[in-house]
């Protein structure tokens, strides 16, 4: 006698990205998390996001001011020299000098929008 399986479907779950290497140099200071703050702001939700408005973070009078809504463009030059992006920021942070790095960086935080 044949036996028969009956198989169900199990879901599909959307899988977290993988961080890229870049991502090293940026969870020392900043979280994932909505809400998570630490040397520096939570990074849930920055693209699109006006720079120095997060809620319950102590940005530096120079992010505040800045004027910068978060883009591809305005992320990818703030990635390249958070310093003279945005002079007078306080972030201790050299910047990454690989195009490609920085891509997969600001593609790895849209995922987190």
């Amino acid at each position: 006698m044949l036996s028969t399986a009956c198989w169900t479907a199990s879901p599909v779950f959307a899988q977290e990205p993988s961080p890229p290497k870049a991502w090293s140099g940026c969870a020392s200071c900043h979280s994932l998390k909505p809400g998570e703050n630490k040397a520096g702001p939570s990074l849930h939700g920055v693209v699109g996001r006006q720079a120095g408005s997060l809620e319950g973070f102590n940005f530096s009078p120079a992010m505040r001011d800045s004027g910068i809504t978060w883009d591809d463009a305005s992320l990818d030059a703030f990635l390249t020299n958070p310093r003279k992006h945005i002079p007078g920021n306080r972030m201790f942070f050299g910047g990454v000098s690989s195009e490609a790095q920085r891509k997969e960086l600001i593609g790895f935080l849209k995922a987190h929008n």
